[in-house]
């Protein structure tokens, strides 16, 4: 092949490479506008995120279990907020970064380390305030019942005791009649209404314990679970963001 011929090849084939990244650049161009319009959202949610936990936390309540462990179920029902924010910063790594970004970038970076960290210590935390609760409840339900029950016990003795006048003016004042039944009848009518009453009492107040430690195991494995699952994601985040902690 002559010297000629190989002139023209590289020209044509300089020509081709030369439209290819024109065409490039045109493509990838409009891409590159869209990232810096994520890193803009994403800086959005970012200062979203931070208000939310500034509200999540004022005012603080600390070594209250309840207080605890419902913030920590905020924190976790809301972590998709930064989550997103921080993915959207760093999408596009390097490309058409500002200056000022380079700090900020190694910043959010080492606070995604930080707040991995953080989801996982609240882990036991949640499942100590889980306990906690459960023995706070409990214990609620059961004064409550002990109560009731001695009130019950208390008009049981009266009612006990009572003479047929008693027995008259206390159908009067629940609006009741006699209906034609003896003294001794209404007594041990209203005697038995009172041991029905104490046995619902008790059937009332076991299913109220079982709701109470069923809502409050739903929660805690829920909360518990979103917290592994946001340390993870953090962490991995971290991980995946080295780039930004080297410049």
């Amino acid at each position: 092949m002559s010297e000629t011929n190989i002139r023209e090849l590289v020209e044509v084939e300089f020509t081709k490479l030369s439209t290819s990244v024109s065409r490039s650049v045109e493509t990838i161009q409009p891409l590159l506008e869209l990232i810096n319009l994520w890193r803009l959202v994403g800086y959005g949610l970012l200062l979203f995120a931070f208000l939310d936990i500034i509200e999540i936390f004022v005012p603080p309540n600390f070594m209250n279990p309840s207080w605890e462990f419902q913030t920590m179920g905020k924190l976790v029902s809301q972590v998709a907020v930064p989550l997103m924010g921080v993915l959207f910063v760093f999408s596009g790594k390097l490309a058409k970064r500002a200056k000022w970004e380079s700090g900020i970038l190694a910043l959010l970076s080492y606070l995604t380390l930080l707040i991995g960290l953080l989801f996982i210590l609240l882990v036991p935390l949640g499942i100590l305030n889980t306990i906690r609760l459960y023995n706070t409840n409990i214990a609620q339900i059961n004064t409550d019942y002990k109560q009731k029950v001695s009130q019950a016990n208390q008009v049981e003795q009266q009612f006990s005791r009572a003479s047929p006048v008693d027995i008259d003016n206390f159908l009067k004042r629940q609006g009741r009649s006699s209906s034609g039944k003896n003294p001794e009848e209404l007594k041990n009518q209203l005697l038995s209404e009172l041991t029905q009453a104490k046995q619902q009492l008790k059937k009332q107040t076991e299913a109220n314990k079982s709701s109470t430690t069923l809502a409050l195991l739903k929660n805690s494995v829920k909360w518990n679970l979103g917290a592994l699952i946001s340390a993870a994601l953090f962490i991995s985040i971290w991980k995946e963001t080295l780039w930004a902690r080297k410049r």
